[in-house]
């Protein structure tokens, strides 16, 4: 049933659904009339807010008949990477909710615990559902406890090594349980008809699995023609199954397989279901879905068929309402290009996100030089380790928060080779809407420890494109240049640089040194304005490349009074503590107070909220100055030490 059909009734069936029981009760004509309604539902609902629209109009059918063969929350349900449970979220009561998704005080744009207990995964990066299920199954089963695990899976989410990790565990294991691959990427067709109804019933039929077992004994006894025999009537099932499942390397795996199926067709979808949640060992339900089924502007749209419009879009068109802007990742995007053009040996890496990392423009002027590995973060660093070993220059665009997943290859298969690979890190800090799996404060505190990395914070679009520029230039080790998301700041030209540090504003008076990190310059500008109302002098500097840390950084802190550093990353290891050690190091004993966010998980909501809950704005971080330069001020100078302070948060 079509959107347009949905509407027409008003959400009658939808109004009534406060708990999955409420569709078991529902017969087939209700369930396709529910259907329209959630997906009326939701584009109404997600073109206010943005959000993830494609995937969740997908997934409509599938976590219908899901709700249907199984009891949540007694049963669990998985889903990978979470962005797709927003029809889980309406099953299970929270309709309410969706006014304000992604919102303060609105729903997750992810599954919450603190929302529901029908949730229980919160980390939303990709390829980590399998492995929860198979620990949850490993647990049930050790407890005795006759519970379902379920774990719906993107046909993305298999490009993931941990889902193939996880899958050779689950196959040894034998528990319970249930893969739901959500295969929308369209390589293949359902298989309809009587004859694979029959064979995925068989498959699943434990006297089948009985008589392979028997006839296998049997022949194997049989000298010189049994076991040929065998292998022969072996064959021939693999061919025939082969010929109506297209997957059936998961059975070589040692895990049951059931499909493909119709994903938009609820009866099929719990035929399945019910056979996989009967069957007593692990399966695979392979369902064939459409992403942005049922809505024409998703289905029409060949990039992403509207995967996650970031904010308010026009319900007819599907096109963002919000006028375009100038973000970083444009720039970064124009300017690899750019170097690309100069340079042959410059190629770039992805891990499934080439379009919203930029990467895409890249590989529409050079196509055979972009290598999209799926999301694979650690592959994609070790694959890029190969490059730089062949003579080329890789740039890794990935988001920030993901490039975490790599750390270990980056430090011992990049950085002990001292490899010319640069990673570009978009979404870099508190991001806002997507919660705290998505922001990427971590990266300056985790990668900071990395010997002969070096870190670049671009403040403007000028400085973005410099330090790009900079960074592929380094021939002896990696490099990092991370940006935060959205609009790119206005150029802020410095009034000098020492060094390699700009300085962004200086006094007569040489009270503070203001440390200001990357998109924090213009914050660290109106800071020295609002303190030198009180009579201090101010000097902002931006360090550019905050690892290591500038030599002529601390020869300019020795000339100040106090220093105060402010960045968008944790304050653990992160910027702040680089300088104080710094400092000690060269015996600068000048006192330091560190300003940053901290190491905790902070709530969704605009960027803006959270930075001021985290008494991050310009009328926080000026309070704090003044009070700490005037307190200076009552103390006798011999009695003023060094000192590195925590920040109120």
């Amino acid at each position: 049933m079509s959107v347009e059909e949905g509407r027409a009734n008003h959400g009658r069936l939808l109004g009534a659904i406060r708990g999955p029981q409420d569709v078991k009760r529902m017969t087939a004509e209700q369930l396709d009339i529910l259907a329209a309604e959630i997906r009326d539902f939701l584009i109404a609902k997600v073109s206010r807010t943005g959000g993830h629209v494609g995937p969740n109009l997908g997934v409509v059918e599938l976590t219908l008949a899901m709700h249907r063969v199984f009891d949540s929350p007694r049963d669990r349900l998985l889903f990978d990477t979470g962005h797709q449970a927003y029809v889980h979220k309406i099953v299970t009561g929270r309709q309410d909710g969706f006014d304000k998704l992604r919102q303060r005080g609105g729903l997750s744009g992810y599954p919450s615990q603190a929302e529901s207990e029908h949730d229980l995964i919160e980390n939303s990066h990709a390829s980590t559902a399998l492995s929860y299920a198979d620990g949850l199954a490993k647990a049930y089963a050790l407890r005795g406890e006759p519970r379902s695990v379920v774990a719906m899976v993107g046909d993305g989410a298999l490009t993931g090594g941990m889902c193939w990790e996880a899958l050779n565990n689950i196959a040894t294991a034998g528990n319970p349980l249930v893969i739901v691959v959500n295969d929308n990427g369209r390589s293949y067709s359902p298989t309809i008809g009587g004859l694979a109804d029959h064979l995925s019933s068989l498959r699943l039929n434990p006297g089948y699995e009985k008589m392979l077992d028997t006839v296998k004994d049997a022949l194997g006894s049989t000298p010189l023609v049994g076991r040929p025999m065998y292998e022969v009537l072996h064959a021939v099932k693999k061919g025939i199954k082969d010929a109506v499942a297209p997957q059936a390397m998961f059975e070589d795996l040692g895990i049951k397989y059931v499909g493909p199926v119709d994903g938009h067709d609820i009866a099929a979808v719990e035929s399945a279901l019910r056979a996989a949640k009967h069957f007593g060992g692990p399966v695979i339900v392979h369902a064939v879905t459409r992403k942005g089924y049922g809505y024409r502007p998703a289905e029409e749209d060949e990039a992403d068929c509207l995967h996650g419009p970031g904010s308010a879009f026009d319900v007819e068109t599907g096109k963002l309402l919000a006028a375009p802007s100038v973000k970083w990742t444009h720039v970064f995007a124009d300017e690899l290009v750019k170097i690309a053009d100069e340079r042959p040996d410059v190629v770039g890496v992805t891990a499934a996100m080439a379009g919203p990392t930029g990467i895409a423009t890249l590989a529409r002027k050079h196509p055979h030089r972009v290598y999209d590995v799926g999301i694979a973060e650690q592959h994609a660093a070790t694959s890029a380790a190969g490059l730089a070993m062949g003579g080329l220059h890789p740039v890794v665009a990935v988001y920030a928060t993901f490039l975490n997943r790599a750390f270990d290859q980056v430090l011992l298969d990049v950085a002990m080779h001292k490899l010319p690979v640069t990673f570009v890190l978009d979404r870099a800090g508190i991001t806002g809407p997507d919660g705290p799996s998505h922001y990427g404060i971590w990266d300056m505190s985790v990668f900071g420890v990395v010997p002969g990395l070096r870190i670049a914070a671009p403040r403007d679009s000028a400085s973005l494109r410099e330090e790009l520029r900079e960074a592929v230039a380094v021939d002896d080790g990696p490099t990092i240049v991370r940006f935060p998301t959205g609009t790119v700041a206005a150029d802020l030209p410095a009034v000098r640089r020492v060094g390699t540090v700009d300085v962004l504003a200086e006094s007569a008076r040489t009270d503070v040194l203001l440390v200001a990190v990357g998109s924090f310059a213009g914050l660290g500008m109106e800071v020295a304005a609002r303190v030198a109302e009180q009579g201090y002098g101010v000097t902002v500097v931006d360090p550019r490349w905050v690892r290591p840390v500038p030599a002529e950084l601390v020869e300019l802190a020795a000339g100040h009074r106090l220093v105060v550093t402010v960045e968008d990353g944790v304050r653990v290891g992160g910027v702040g503590d680089a300088i104080a050690q710094a400092m000690r190091d060269a015996d600068v004993r000048v006192p330091l107070r560190d300003l940053g966010v901290p190491a905790d998980w902070h709530p969704h909501g605009t960027r803006a909220q959270i930075l001021a809950d985290l008494g991050l704005t310009a009328q926080d971080v000026a309070r704090d100055v003044t009070g700490w330069i005037s307190r200076l001020d009552a103390q006798p100078v011999e009695d003023v030490q060094p000192d590195k302070a925590a920040a109120k948060n």
